[in-house]
């Protein structure tokens, strides 16, 4: 279900950029950030099928997926190999103040029979801005249980949304399974965001910096 968030001082959204960053980041403003979510769009989270929730500490936020699944080989539809979503999420910052992601963390699925192999991609970037940012990490088979994958920036290295600006932050995942050699005859190679208990989901860690 897709919602409108509230979110604590130090709770936001954010993304690496181009726009390099000037300071280290201050432990951030007193007043709230208010996240939009305007759009999720994709094979991998139909309408209604991607939520976002705050932490409980206040320092990141979380996507949950419930339809995010790749997959070929024994039950799959010809197009199911390659699934994607993108998250348009408008972030109102306090005055006075700018933020950037500090890291990502990814969690899955993965079942994946010998001889196949999968990737998990992802963009980011700010609406008008031409500097995207690209992840990938690549899984081989035979696999089988929950993966985690992690990207981080350091303090010399993160950059912010150029302060006094409001602009959507896109967010583009792509799931993709490659049959490889593997017998999909016999076998169901696949790669999942899924969840349905709400541990599989992607974390984004935040870090603000004064204007």
């Amino acid at each position: 279900m897709l919602k409108t968030l509230a979110v604590g001082a130090t709770a936001a959204a954010a993304l690496f950029t181009s726009t390099p960053a000037q300071a280290a980041p201050f432990p951030g403003p007193q007043d709230d950030m208010v996240i939009d979510v305007v759009s999720a769009n994709g094979s991998g989270c139909p309408w209604g099928s991607a939520d976002v929730s705050v932490s409980p500490d206040s320092k990141a936020f979380t996507v949950t997926y419930s339809e995010f699944t790749a997959q070929v080989g024994v039950g799959a539809k010809p197009l199911d190999f390659r699934k994607n979503c993108q998250l348009g999420l408008n972030v109102h910052v306090p005055q006075g103040f700018t933020y950037a992601i500090a890291s990502v963390d990814y969690r899955g699925f993965h079942r994946l029979a010998r001889g196949s192999s999968a990737t998990q991609t992802s963009f980011y970037y700010f609406q008008g801005e031409r500097h995207t940012t690209k992840s990938r990490h690549t899984f081989n088979g035979p696999a089988d249980g929950d993966w985690q994958r992690t990207d981080s920036l350091g303090i010399g290295s993160l950059a912010f949304l150029p302060c006094g600006e409001e602009r959507n932050l896109n967010v583009n995942t792509e799931l993709r399974v490659n049959a490889g050699w593997s017998d999909t005859k016999k076998t169901t190679s696949m790669l999942t965001m899924d969840s349905t208990d709400g541990n599989l989901d992607t974390v984004y860690h935040v870090a603000w910096k004064k204007c």
